[in-house]
């Protein structure tokens, strides 16, 4: 029997079940194929498919606590969150590289340099160590620069420490002090030249191209002192000087106010000219600081007040001037004045001679560096490096 198939509508394929959570409008476009599934649920913020920036395609986001997801829109480009990553170590490396570098090669270039400094100024010259002196030595000590109170050579500290050096070591005989000085501080001379007065060894001056004013203070109580024959020697004396600036602050427009404890505790500020009461107390202190000097001359030089306050000019004179009027004894140059030394002490001509210099912390530090490679040396070297740094205020 025929089959009558005229009012029977084909038969349509099953539409696929909507994922659940869909409404109505959702399912139907899902039917229709222009929807996707959702995604499985992801951390918030993450893509599900990256997809490269500007090219179409929805990406899908998981919204926090609910479940529940949203699309982007199809064309849109969207950002990705960006990715925990590791930070970025290369330029605390390079510092680091750089900063070894730099300190290796310091500590190498003080080696050199600590060793060649040694080696130049011990070259012919023995040590300065004691225990190292090897024999009858007569010791050099290089005043050269002004007279002040900088703790070095030129100064009373710096004097009575190498003076001192020199008196506590056995093989020291003698000293000669090389003096290349136009003077300086007044009170730093007499304190320097009591210094050479009390050392028990025999001490010469060599006189270089200066030995004036506070230097020849402190050369006076030498027994010996050479000089060269265009060597300026002398100029004893004593100055203070006041500037008055007070026309130019006036022609400038500026007033300056002296708030002091006293009328003339602003004299000598050069903001205004002295009374003639205070120039005249200024050059009796002058006058007595001066008499010190003379004295000191006077009695290191054998000569009297008189004699004394004579060449007391304030001018220098020539090395030969000087051995004429007793302020200096023989003409001749370094070697002479060191071999003068030794024939006070006794010593022959079989004898060293070394120059005694300051030792410093960064000098003691050269050494410690430099001495040994062992550990205990290292270790001597390192605990020294942070005591002088905790010293300096580097480290606390």
């Amino acid at each position: 029997m025929a089959e009558d198939h005229t009012n029977q509508q084909p038969q349509q394929p099953p539409q696929p079940a909507a994922p659940q959570g869909f409404d109505a409008q959702q399912s139907q476009a899902y039917a229709q194929g222009q929807a996707q599934p959702f995604a499985q649920s992801q951390p918030y913020g993450q893509p599900q498919a990256q997809q490269p920036y500007g090219q179409p395609g929805a990406q899908q986001y998981a919204q926090p606590g609910c479940g529940q997801q949203y699309y982007a829109p199809a064309a849109q480009p969207v950002y990705a969150a960006p990715a925990s990553r590791k930070k970025n170590m290369t330029p605390w490396i390079v510092l680091g590289v750089i900063l070894f570098a730099v300190v290796f090669c310091f500590t190498i270039g003080a080696m050199s340099c600590s060793s060649a400094v040694h080696s130049l100024s011990n070259f012919g010259m023995g040590s300065v160590e004691e225990g190292l002196t090897d024999g009858p030595t007569v010791a050099v000590i290089d005043i050269s620069g002004t007279i002040q109170y900088d703790g070095t050579a030129c100064s009373p500290e710096g004097l009575l420490s190498l003076l001192d050096q020199a008196e506590e070591n056995d093989d020291i005989e003698a000293v000669v002090l090389r003096v290349d000085s136009g003077g300086g501080t007044a009170t730093a001379g007499e304190e320097m030249a009591e210094y050479v007065k009390r050392f028990s060894k025999p001490v010469v001056v060599s006189s270089a191209s200066m030995n004036c004013s506070a230097a020849y203070e402190i050369s006076s109580q030498a027994d010996l002192i050479y000089v060269n024959k265009t060597t300026d020697i002398g100029a004893i004396g004593t100055v203070m000087q006041v500037t008055d600036l007070s026309e130019l602050l006036d022609k400038l427009g500026i007033k300056v106010d002296n708030i002091a404890s006293a009328e003339s505790k602003d004299s000598s500020y050069g903001t205004r000219p002295l009374t003639d009461e205070e120039r005249a107390y200024y050059q009796e202190l002058i006058d007595v600081t001066n008499e010190v000097f003379v004295e000191n001359v006077a009695e290191g030089r054998s000569m009297s007040l008189d004699e004394a306050r004579a060449l007391a000019t304030g001018l220098p004179f020539t090395g030969e001037q000087a051995v004429e009027n007793g302020l200096a004894d023989e003409v001749g140059v370094f070697d002479d004045a060191i071999e003068a030394a030794a024939q006070l002490a006794g010593l022959g001509s079989d004898y060293n001679v070394i120059t005694l210099t300051q030792s410093s912390d960064l000098g003691s530090l050269m050494d410690l560096l430099s001495e040994s490679d062992s550990d205990s040396a290292t270790s001597a070297a390192a605990a020294k490096l942070i005591e002088l740094l905790k010293n300096e205020g580097v480290l606390s």
